[in-house]
């Protein structure tokens, strides 16, 4: 007998009107909402309730004043971000998990189903829920949001009559036990059944059919039964079921927001260096933003989403720091343009040697005609120059000297740099922050990445970024947070769309799978990763010692272990000399300028890695989407392997995506492995008799080309001079 499934149905719980979530304007940071208990069911807004015995009656009060346990306890739900304190987000076409832990008293069956309720409070749809963990009652589903804006969930747990005379009746009747009286019970039950609205012609003469050869007393016994818990039944009464005692949960936030708050490959640059060039005195001229448009064709060509640049406003004199951090500045040195203000301006200034405003706005335009987007740094520290610094003293912190006192992260100092001080005035730091914010998006900006908000405070983001989306939700904001976690996690949960990660230092074997599934785990209900193999800060131990192998495995892992990545120019050349006693290349760009030979960049192979890991990602769905990982066993420490599934229903064509990573760890020696997959996370059955090496599917490699029968424990082997991963997309025999 087929398993009793829980499906698709008729809704008969009103959803409750959609509620405004967002913070109000103001220079004050808002206080964060809980949800409300939900209307009783049956219940539109302003309507008087209707009594139907379907319904569980309305939910007790606890002893805290919240919502009581209800008939059927729906508890543990997940997403939900501090009881829904802020909203777990999503993008338009996420497949999005909703859990809940559903049971109740006895032993009559229960089922549930997750309702998708869209921003105008109506249901959009509604998902079956799986027990997924038998004998702990955990039931999940997935729901696919279609477009922007404050969404909401709920799960509806219900008694199933049907599941539950399924049940009782086939041990009793086989055992030859109350056989008439099962069977009496399964014809009045098919009488309610018969009444539930909403099916089809189709199913409607299935159950007609079933009912009618249950009732029919010449058949034997064993043939009314199967009659009426045959497969098809099933599938009808998956599509309509018979609910009792309807039980909804609260109803918790969902932030929708576009494709690219989750998904994207980011590049990053400094303008000042494209077309950059040393004159006869041995002092430089800085490139411009119309010289560095000139790099854009080939950033688009690589398959890049967004271009990012770091800060192009102008950059103060005083403590201007030399090449490599040295604190004497040579004649020429352009300063690190992290020391953002001087005479020409603050944080919505551009620097004159970068171009106007004219030719920024061309860099845009230039920019979104190759189908990119354009970031910048947001970086909340000045120069002793800044305007700010003599307009507004009271937005720093004064010593008992009377200095200012610079940015200090010790052993490091940065005396060109004053960091804000929140506390003295936040009214004016806040507006004017906003302002700035404002200026640039008007300009063409559509992505900030934050340097370092894990050192302002967190009131602050929380409204900044309430604000924003208030009026542009379409900006996306990137923390740069490498930080201790507690700070991470809840910059993403207050508002930031995306984070950078420990991914730079997880190199392990054992580093790397677990660090993959922390990511796209619960945690991915608030915080997106965004995978950096290196920055303009950093150059991890494995780079410097990896060679061009180590940087295409980085790469790999970077491309398909996380839904948004990105590389810092020089990446294609393998910049990897490192400088002495610290994770950062030697003549670090922030403190000169660094025109580099791109024509270099085609013999060493990066450039067409990284095109083609970006085609990649673009051809298959499944990589970019999140919570959809699994790690696989492999035989070797130096093997990772991990897929990404994402079932037919949820694609454009109706066909499962299924892409499967075998990637090697080791940059100098080759490596074999035999992988043991998780068929099931695959898509694929797995029958407890089947031969695991025998082939199941056509694993074409979408990296090399070439195409393999695979089983459930195919055998690979990795040079790293020649291919340091396969990337299999899963096909059917």
């Amino acid at each position: 007998m087929p398993p009793h499934p829980v499906s698709r149905y008729r809704e008969h719980v009103t959803a409750p009107a959609a509620r405004s979530r967002r913070p109000s304007t103001g220079s004050a940071p808002t206080v964060a909402r809980t949800p409300a208990p939900e209307p009783a069911p049956h219940t539109s807004p302003g309507a008087t309730p209707t009594p139907d015995p379907a319904v569980a009656p309305a939910r007790s009060v606890s002893a805290t004043g919240g919502p009581g346990i209800g008939r059927i306890p729906v508890l543990e739900l997940s997403p939900v971000v501090e009881g829904g304190r802020w909203p777990a987000k999503a993008v338009v076409g996420e497949m999005v998990p909703i859990e809940a832990t559903v049971f109740r008293e006895g032993h009559d069956a229960v089922a549930a189903t997750a309702v998708l309720v869209g921003p105008d409070g109506s249901v959009h749809s509604r998902a079956p829920m799986v027990d997924v963990a038998p004998g702990l009652d955990r039931f999940r589903a997935t729901v696919q949001p279609d477009a922007l804006g404050d969404w909401s969930f709920r799960v509806e747990a219900w008694s199933d009559p049907y599941g539950t005379w399924v049940h009782d009746a086939t041990i009793k009747i086989e055992a030859g036990v109350d056989v008439d009286l099962m069977l009496a019970e399964g014809v009045r039950l098919f009488d309610r059944i018969a009444d539930v609205p909403g099916r089809d012609a189709a199913d409607t003469r299935t159950v007609a059919d079933a009912a009618a050869a249950l009732a029919d007393t010449t058949r034997p016994a064993l043939a009314r039964l199967a009659a009426a818990t045959s497969p098809e039944v099933h599938e009808a009464l998956g599509r309509s079921p018979l609910r009792d005692l309807v039980s909804p949960s609260v109803t918790y936030p969902l932030e929708v927001q576009r494709p690219l708050a989750l998904a994207g490959s980011w590049y990053e640059m400094f303008p000042r260096s494209e077309g950059a060039r040393r004159l006869k005195n041995g002092t430089w001229r800085s490139g411009t933003f119309t010289s560095a448009a000139r790099r854009l064709p080939a950033i688009a060509a690589m398959g890049f989403d967004v271009v990012y640049l770091t800060p192009v406003h102008p950059i103060g004199r005083t403590h201007r720091k030399g090449r490599n951090n040295s604190l004497t500045a040579l004649p020429g040195d352009p300063g690190s343009p992290y020391a953002i203000g001087s005479a020409d301006g603050g944080h919505d200034a551009i620097h004159p040697e970068l171009g106007s405003e004219r030719t920024f706005k061309a860099f845009v335009r230039e920019a979104r005609r190759h189908r990119m987007e354009v970031a910048i740094d947001l970086a909340l520290q000045c120069s002793p120059d800044h305007p700010w610094v003599t307009e507004h003293p009271e937005w720093f912190t004064t010593r008992a000297d009377g200095s200012i006192a610079y940015a200090e992260n010790p052993p490091k100092k940065y005396q060109d740099i004053y960091p804000l001080n929140f506390d003295n005035d936040p009214e004016g730091i806040y507006a004017e922050v906003l302002r700035v914010v404002r200026v640039w998006i008007d300009r063409g900006v559509t992505a900030f990445r934050v340097d370092n908000p894990h050192t302002k405070p967190l009131e602050f983001w929380e409204w900044l970024l309430a604000e924003v989306r208030r009026t542009n939700p379409e900006v996306i904001f990137l923390s740069e947070a490498f930080t201790k976690p507690a700070m991470m996690h809840t910059l993403a949960r207050i508002g930031f769309h995306q984070s950078y990660t420990y991914f730079t230092w997880r190199n392990t074997k054992t580093e790397l799978a677990e660090y993959l599934e922390e990511v796209s785990g619960p945690a991915g209900a608030y915080m997106r990763p965004s995978f950096w193999p290196t920055t303009h800060d950093i150059l991890p131990p494995y780079l410097q010692h990896g060679g061009v192998a180590g940087f295409a495995i980085r790469a790999a892992l970077a491309a398909t272990g996380a839904p948004t990545w990105g590389v810092y120019a020089g990446y294609e050349l393998v910049e990897n000399v490192p400088r002495p006693g610290v994770e950062e290349q030697i003549d670090n760009e922030k403190y000169e300028f660094k025109p580099r030979d791109w024509a270099a960049a085609d013999a060493i192979g990066i450039s067409t890695l990284l095109t083609r890991l970006n085609e990649i990602r673009r051809e298959h769905p499944a990589l970019r989407q999140l919570r959809n990982l699994t790690v696989h066993p492999t035989s070797n420490d130096q093997v990772l392997a991990f897929s990404r599934h994402l079932p037919g229903r949820h694609t454009a064509d109706g066909e499962d995506d299924t892409i499967i990573v075998v990637v090697t760890l080791d940059p100098w020696h080759t490596q074999e492995a035999v992988v043991y997959l998780d068929l099931p996370a695959i898509g694929l059955d797995a029958p407890a008799d089947a031969d695991p090496f025998a082939p199941r599917f056509v694993a074409h490699d979408v990296l090399s080309g070439a195409s393999f029968g695979w089983g459930a424990q195919p055998f690979v082997r990795l040079d790293p001079q020649q291919q340091v991963a396969h990337i299999v997309h899963v096909r059917n025999p």
